[in-house]
């Protein structure tokens, strides 16, 4: 039987992560499988891998093939590493000591670069924050001074309407009595006439 690593979808609509199992090449590909040897979240950035190294250098060793996908992983991991030398030990190229001494060199390697990544990652985010955060700072402050604007328009307008008003009031209050005064007026003249009839008299 054809034997294949490959990746199992699992997860939401939209959200996928797979498994990293060993299956028949004419089962299904989210059917049955003989071995589960890992696991795949392509949603994090880096990508998260979790990997069973020894089943999956075992796998490789007796014959399986990886497909496309699963092939890159494990040369992530360093599994296709591990087998390229253990290779050259069973060739005689040189010890199994030197063969462990270069794969734990790549992986310190491997490791810098990682937490590189994740370090730029993290700086990016925090530098993304930042911007964001100051961003709705300014617009606060854009909206306050704007609000600020606005009541000062409006005390203005609201103390020219009572500017305006004032002088109004003003002039009812002087045109009151001299109203009064032609009512006034006949009394006066009626008050004059008896001393003008005793006076003909």
């Amino acid at each position: 039987m054809a034997t294949k690593i490959r990746l199992q979808r699992r997860g939401r609509k939209g959200y996928p992560f797979y498994h990293i199992v060993i299956a028949d090449s004419r089962a299904p590909r989210d059917g049955k499988f003989i071995e589960k040897v890992g696991s795949y979240n392509p949603n994090t950035n880096p990508a998260t891998i979790t990997i069973n190294f020894d089943r999956a250098l075992y796998w490789l060793q007796v014959g399986a093939q990886p497909t496309d996908t699963t092939r890159n992983i494990l040369s992530e991991q360093g599994v296709l590493l591990k087998k390229h030398l253990l290779g050259g030990v069973a060739k005689g190229a040189f010890s199994e000591a030197d063969a462990e001494k270069k794969f734990e060199a790549w992986k310190e390697e491997k490791e810098k670069g990682t937490q590189a990544v994740i370090n730029k990652n993290q700086t990016k985010a925090q530098a993304d924050a930042k911007a964001r955060l100051d961003a709705e700072k300014a617009a606060n402050k854009a909206r306050a001074e704007a609000v600020a604007q606005k009541k000062a328009e409006e005390n203005a307008a609201q103390a020219e309407a009572e500017a305006e008003a004032a002088p109004a009031e003003e002039a009812e209050t002087v045109e009151a009595p001299v109203a009064e005064t032609p009512e006034e007026a006949p009394a006066a003249t009626e008050t004059e006439t008896p001393a003008e009839e005793k006076s003909a008299e």
